[in-house]
């Protein structure tokens, strides 16, 4: 498998490299996957990740390539309309694409159809997807009546493909041994057991865990300078809405690669 591994092999312990019943973990056969982090409105990271991808995917001979999007394609970054735009109109040909749902996008649509979760998303980086979509919100506290002509406004300004895409979200994506999902996983709980919440919100928990899953978990949600892997999960959200650096994983058969802008 001819691509750059941005870190080296010899950065990640051995003792960290996931493992699943004593064996390194596969995809599915003939086939190559490329699972990208959190976007968070760089359109420009994405379209400079998806030129790296169509480069690395021109190079490898396999019948199937995938692309698993993990969550998170909204907020603080400038960009979520035309991110979603480029989604809904223009993704990569070519490529099974999984987009996933992200506790952003999920919070996005609770405003939509209310106002309960309005402050939370609002802190979380909610007010620049609305500048993006043409709605200005003072950053002075918005009362009811406000979030409400807000709210009503976004729903006008959405257009209808963008509001088809972010409803028809997965929760999961499972391929091999690997299992996708945008924050992680409940320790103690089986996979078909796994809240929705879990899967959208869990931090800690998952995160120092050493549970076996009985998959490698691909997240995101937890930004780190890099990207971490782990004995039971690889983490690839490198905070590209304030780094510049947005992370593809690669596998193909039971290797594992990285890119990054």
């Amino acid at each position: 498998m001819n691509v750059p591994n941005i870190y080296g092999a010899e950065t990640i312990p051995p003792d960290d490299r996931p493992l699943i019943n004593g064996k390194p973990p596969e995809v599915a056969a003939h086939s190559v996957v490329y699972a990208i982090g959190d976007i968070h409105g760089r359109l420009d990271l994405l379209h400079a990740l998806y030129d790296q991808i169509e480069r690395d995917a021109h190079q490898q001979d396999v019948e199937h390539r995938v692309i698993v999007h993990l969550g998170d394609y909204i907020d603080r970054g400038p960009n979520t309309k035309d991110v979603i735009d480029t989604f809904c109109t223009t993704p990569l040909s070519g490529f099974e694409n999984h987009w996933l749902l992200g506790n952003h996008e999920h919070d996005m649509l609770q405003f939509l159809d209310g106002v309960r979760t309005a402050a939370r998303w609002l802190s979380n980086g909610g007010r620049e997807t609305l500048r993006s979509y043409g709605i200005t919100l003072s950053e002075a506290r918005a009362d009811s009546e406000t979030l409400e002509q807000v709210r009503s406004e976004l729903a006008a300004n959405l257009p209808p493909d963008h509001l088809q895409f972010l409803n028809t979200l997965e929760q999961s994506y499972e391929n091999g041994d690997y299992l996708f999902v945008h924050a992680g996983l409940r320790p103690g709980v089986s996979i078909e057991a796994q809240s929705a919440f879990d899967m959208l919100w869990i931090r800690r928990p998952f995160l120092t865990s050493t549970e076996d899953f009985g998959k490698i978990v691909v997240h995101g949600h937890s930004p780190h300078r890099r990207p971490e892997t782990r004995n039971n999960r690889i983490g690839i959200d490198t905070g590209a809405y304030r780094t510049g650096h947005l992370t593809s994983l690669i596998l193909r058969d039971n290797e594992r690669h990285f890119l990054q802008t």
